[in-house]
């Protein structure tokens, strides 16, 4: 029997981020993924030019469609953008027992906005205490604690920290923001901290990493790996698709990252 995943997105109409990308990352690893769609973005690898977030009651059908016709093994929770969705989701998850992978998705990759500045409180209440594991970036972690952006790996413990004493059971800490040649990713949680690291790559084509480090943790708590093996298992399997980015040459901006490396060659 497959195992089940869930997404709680936003579409990204060029591919490379969003529910497209959760849906590529869920299959690249063998998981069946199953969608909620929160708002369309009309975006490509250069900008967001549009957002139309779904109607409330459409938002809480599809939830309730899905759960309850399908085993949903894990979660995985992206764009939301207003505090009337952070709210509808919450609400339409209660009762699942399964674990969520909570991506505060607050930036797209050009740069703009897809998050409301009114809505960081909302997911910081309401969502963040549900999480199995939070995937912030070094401004996501920041914003979400109100504190300067952490500078360096003691910084990021303290915040990961922080994070958990908010309600996250779990905190991965992505250093993809950091400076130096070697990247830091640090988990925080009931164990002792976990560091992966990797070199930083030359590449401008990085569009999707954060939903595809998320959704790729979801697959892999989906199939039933303990949490440090699932972030372990997704930080090496983001690293080979960066690296085999370059070659998809899609768009002229920040181009996608190759879900299917594994799979067929750019």
């Amino acid at each position: 029997m497959a195992a089940i995943a869930l997404t709680i997105a936003g579409s990204d109409s060029g591919g490379g981020a969003g529910i497209q990308a959760d849906l590529k990352a869920f299959s690249a690893l063998g998981v069946y993924g199953a969608s909620v769609i929160t708002a369309v973005t009309a975006q490509n690898t250069q900008a967001v030019t549009a957002v139309h977030g779904i109607p409330l009651d459409v938002i809480a059908a599809q939830i309730d469609a899905v759960l309850s016709d399908l085993d949903v093994k894990a979660i995985k929770i992206g764009m939301l953008a207003t505090p009337e969705i952070i709210g509808t989701v919450s609400e339409a998850l209660f009762g699942y027992q399964g674990p969520i992978v909570l991506d505060p998705v607050m930036v797209a990759k050009s740069g703009d906005a897809l998050l409301a500045s009114d809505a960081v409180s909302a997911l910081r209440d309401s969502l963040l205490p549900r999480a199995t594991l939070l995937t912030p970036n070094l401004p996501e972690a920041a914003t979400l604690l109100e504190s300067a952006q952490a500078a360096g790996n003691e910084d990021m413990l303290r915040q990961g920290d922080a994070l958990r004493a908010l309600g996250a059971n779990a905190v991965l800490m992505k250093g993809g923001h950091g400076a130096g040649d070697i990247c830091h990713d640090l988990l925080l949680h009931e164990g002792a901290p976990l560091t992966l690291s990797a070199p930083r790559q030359k590449t401008a084509n990085t569009h999707g990493t954060g939903c595809t480090l998320s959704s790729s943790v979801a697959a892999g708590l989906a199939k039933g790996y303990g949490l440090a093996d699932a972030v372990t298992r997704a930080h090496s399997y983001l690293q080979d698709a960066i690296k085999q980015a370059d070659g998809l040459q899609v768009g002229h901006g920040h181009g996608p990252v190759h879900h299917f490396h594994p799979w067929w060659a750019a």
